[in-house]
């Protein structure tokens, strides 16, 4: 199964799973360095901008994510090449860390945050903006809706749980910060680059 992934979708579902099950082993002694914390925690480090993208705080949690990674990251990495996915994979990750830090300083709120769903939700957003048309089945109800539906539904309940502050413990804005990350790169990459005159 795995070997049916492209390069850099597989490297990034083993390397979660190594390092949740390494979290598993040491019973989570690498938290406090590798989660994220908000700057004005003594905890922060800057590596963990990149670092809390692989740490999960469950199994379920590392599921659903992996889950996620595994059905809609083959598709994006196979159409973009696996330079192309990476940048757009991390780009959304930091951007869930942005915007996450930026949340939990403005509530004051210092609880760490963990989980890979931030590169997610920039995953989804690409699946969206490529494939608009495709079919996706939500679990409950099992409803078939276009990407395009699915994942601006998705996007607008992620705002409403994080501003109501439903469904607390989650990283809502983490979410929404991904999506946001990945619609920087899109726009970038769809920017016209000035064209090179060469003179003789």
């Amino acid at each position: 199964m795995l070997k049916s992934l492209p390069p850099a979708t597989r490297a990034i579902l083993i390397a979660n799973v190594l390092v949740f099950a390494v979290y598993f082993l040491f019973l989570g002694r690498w938290m406090d360095r590798f989660a994220l914390y908000p700057p004005g925690d003594p905890r922060f480090e800057p590596w963990q901008v990149i670092t809390y993208a692989f740490m999960h705080g469950g199994f379920l949690h590392l599921f659903f994510n992996m889950f996620g990674l595994y059905m809609f990251g083959p598709a994006l990495e196979n159409q973009w090449g696996t330079r192309n996915f990476l940048v757009y994979y991390f780009a959304s990750v930091l951007a869930a860390a942005g915007t996450q830090m930026v949340w939990t300083t403005v509530t004051q709120s210092y609880a760490p945050t963990v989980g890979a769903s931030g590169g997610l939700f920039g995953i989804l957003l690409a699946f969206a903006v490529l494939y608009p048309k495709q079919r996706l089945i939500l679990l409950f109800p099992p409803i078939p809706l276009p990407a395009w539906l699915f994942v601006t539904l998705y996007a607008i309940f992620e705002l409403y749980l994080g501003v109501t502050g439903t469904q607390a413990g989650v990283a809502h804005f983490a979410h929404l910060g991904g999506m946001l990350g990945g619609a920087l790169v899109f726009a970038f990459w769809r920017t016209p680059r000035p064209r090179r005159v060469r003179y003789k």
